[in-house]
């Protein structure tokens, strides 16, 4: 294939991941949408090693992460004599 690097690695990686067995977690959003993530079996692992310390299931942390509060870029803090 004549394709540049960053396309090849693109491709290699899809590859990789279909040839992966996928797991599906379903679990109920805050707002009560039912919802399905497809995890790679990395993900699922991370994910299962996660809810086992909190003592509950997978949709369960999956539940509460959505409570999180979205990552955004810090606060900006006025400069002085600014209100």
């Amino acid at each position: 294939m004549d394709l540049a690097d960053a396309d090849l690695i693109f491709l290699r990686e899809l590859v990789k991941f279909s040839r992966q067995r996928p797991h599906a977690v379903a679990w109920v959003d805050r707002d009560g949408t039912p919802r399905q993530t497809t995890l790679t079996p990395a993900d699922a692992a991370r994910l299962n090693a996660l809810a086992h310390g909190l003592r509950v299931s997978k949709a369960e942390t999956l539940r509460q992460a959505a409570h999180l509060p979205a990552a955004g870029a810090p606060p900006v803090r006025p400069l002085p004599g600014q209100p």
